[in-house]
């Protein structure tokens, strides 16, 4: 097969990924008035702001972009063996940040996982960044272990204390929304690295004996108010019957209201800036619940089009992780395109109440200035990892093409 080295980035994920940003921008221009104008009301009333305003969190929004593209740019500049090289020092430097969480903390919204940096407008959240940190790391590890990831001592069992010991970290938090986004990534990477199925359905069911336990302890503490009990609450409306949850009022108000703003955009949507659920009936409308107004303003045919723009990346991110010589670049890569992924769905699940409510931001289109800057330095990784894929001359023949299954172990 005759095959070329690329010298550009992949510029179909460069220009998709572009396009979901100010996609986000404008959403969040349309869904932040009244929660810009409420916050900024507080402010007022603490005497931190003259005036309120209605463009609070778009202005920070577009903070957030500038700041994660000149990441972004930087990192695309950078040899991702420099990624490589230093990835037990970002694996090390995560887990730090997530101790550093457990004593001195922001809280937002009852949780306390962000932490305030002097040079920096905005709080950060640790974990958005551990996600990346994880991903490249396993990497690294899948790559020099290559020949033992089948193995039960020197493949899986030390991969397992390497997730383990960032779940320990968030439990303590407690923080198990963002376990369960990690850990379907990190079994994924496995899987592709080379795991055993055999031990990959053991992760499966440990996995589900400690979703049990946690579920079993906040049961066990009903009547009191921890994040237990907040998560067990959570769970027990997902599992209870919509229509008769609506009718007693007992579903989380949040869903409720996610459904109604879903179900009155019908094929085409009401139109930009006609939402009426973002007028103070939907909670965390700018992060965790603005892909139900994306479908009360655009109807199914704009969230086809956001799909279908999560669908193209992963598709050329999968490409790219098949045609790329280097194994701890064909590992970073499919780590990083099944982040985005899984957040991605998600995220519309817990919108459309398939997936218990989670937290969890749209990638690239939610407010929210961790999650966008961690993403975008992954994508900058992505794409850098992108210049060495092979692709093949005009000669090439039809047979050869591609590879004949993606596992790469």
């Amino acid at each position: 097969m005759s095959t070329l080295k690329t010298k550009s980035i992949d510029y179909g994920i460069f220009f998709v990924i572009f396009a979901l940003i100010v996609f986000g921008m404008v959403m969040i221009s349309s869904v932040s008035v009244y929660p810009s104008f409420k916050v900024t009301s507080l402010m007022v009333a603490a005497e931190k702001l003259s005036e309120p305003n209605n463009h609070f969190y778009l202005v920070r929004n577009i903070s957030h972009v500038l700041i994660g593209l000149f990441l972004f740019v930087f990192v695309v500049k950078t040899p991702y063996a420099v990624f490589e090289k230093y990835a037990k020092h970002f694996f090390l430097g995560g887990l730090a940040s997530l101790l550093v969480v457990l004593f001195v903390w922001v809280e937002y919204n009852g949780a306390k996982g962000w932490i305030n940096l002097p040079f920096l407008p905005f709080s950060l959240q640790p974990v958005e960044f551990m996600k990346l940190a994880a991903i490249l790391y396993f990497a690294y590890f899948l790559k020099r272990r290559r020949s033992e990831i089948p193995t039960l001592e020197g493949g899986y069992l030390p991969y397992m204390a390497l997730l383990g010991s960032i779940m320990f970290l968030l439990a303590l938090q407690p923080d198990f929304w963002s376990i369960l986004l990690i850990a379907p990534v990190a079994v994924i990477m496995f899987f592709v690295g080379g795991g055993s199925v055999k031990h990959i359905l053991v992760s499966i069911g440990i996995f589900a004996v400690f979703a049990l336990s946690v579920y079993g302890l906040g049961k066990a503490a009903e009547g009191e108010r921890n994040t237990l009990t907040y998560i067990t609450e959570r769970i027990d409306n997902f599992l209870s019957d919509n229509q008769s949850a609506i009718s007693n009022r007992t579903i989380n108000f949040q869903t409720e209201q996610g459904l109604i703003a879903i179900g009155s955009g019908g094929f085409f949507g009401l139109g930009f800036w006609k939402s009426v659920q973002k007028f103070g009936y939907l909670p965390e409308v700018q992060g965790d619940f603005i892909f139900s107004v994306i479908a009360e303003e655009l109807g199914f045919v704009g969230i086809s089009l956001l799909l279908s723009s999560y669908c193209y990346v992963a598709y050329r991110g999968f490409k790219i992780a098949r045609r790329v010589d280097d194994l701890f670049a064909k590992y970073a890569a499919v780590g990083i395109v099944s982040w985005i992924l899984v957040q991605a769905f998600v995220n519309m699940g817990v919108n459309l109440n398939v997936v218990p409510l989670t937290g969890v931001t749209l990638p690239f289109v939610s407010y929210g200035g961790s999650s966008l800057l961690s993403l975008l330095v992954a994508t900058g990784i992505l794409l850098n990892i992108s210049r060495n894929a092979r692709y093949e001359s005009p000669h090439a023949s039809r047979r050869s093409r591609g590879f004949s299954h993606f596992r790469i172990g």
